[in-house]
């Protein structure tokens, strides 16, 4: 089964101009068949079918990739580490934090950094309003911080306000395009229509950085 996936996600990343070595796109694949495996008793996605993650999963987060500059990046609400494994296996030069508060969710991501020997990975239990990165008695600051809009846009950008310095990069995946944000403290940069091949549904982001 792996290598038909693999050709599939291959198709569907050359149609979206974006290209991985085989090695790499494996680890994609075994990445979503550890999701299959652990969603018959840990529920982590309503995707059931394996082949649907291939495009609602791997694609639908590797289309943001391009966006994403920096050294440092935190995927806010990470659940089935959706964006943050996939572009921890394609980008192993990045360090990534992935960080949820539900421990059924960090427990698979804890197995799937082990699985997939993703050492560019640290996973977070905890709601990241308490979440208080120090290195060296300095707090620290992400690039980047990503997030499916799984709240509004302003509830992403309060909670995450205290891990953003005053050059992050905030990216807000969304389905239906919504740009408002009450908050006077930060601007959109960018605003991008995201086509993911396979998928049949609308996909957008918001580059948001602080004024």
């Amino acid at each position: 089964m792996k290598e038909p996936l693999r050709q599939q996600l291959d198709f569907g990343l050359r149609q979206m101009g974006l290209h991985y070595s085989v090695p790499v796109q494996q680890k994609l694949v075994h990445y979503i068949q550890l999701i299959a495996r652990w969603n018959k008793t840990f529920n982590l996605t309503a995707i059931r079918d394996v082949e649907e993650m291939v495009s609602k999963h791997l694609l639908d987060s590797l289309v943001v990739q391009p966006y994403v500059e920096g050294k440092t990046v935190l995927d806010v609400g990470s659940g089935a580490g959706l964006p943050g494994i996939p572009f921890a296996i394609t980008s192993p030069e990045k360090r990534f934090v992935l960080i949820d508060s539900n421990g059924k969710k960090t427990r698979f991501l804890m197995q799937a950094k082990i699985d997939l020997k993703l050492d560019n990975v640290e996973v977070i239990h905890q709601r990241v309003e308490d979440y208080q990165p120090v290195a060296d008695g300095h707090r620290i600051y992400f690039d980047v911080i990503t997030a499916r809009a799984y709240a509004t846009t302003d509830e992403i950008l309060s909670s995450t306000a205290h891990l953003q310095g005053d050059d992050t990069s905030i990216l807000v995946m969304q389905g239906k395009l919504d740009e408002r944000i009450e908050s006077d403290r930060y601007q959109i940069v960018g605003s991008y229509v995201l086509e993911v091949y396979g998928l049949g549904a609308e996909r957008h982001l918001l580059e948001i950085k602080k004024i």
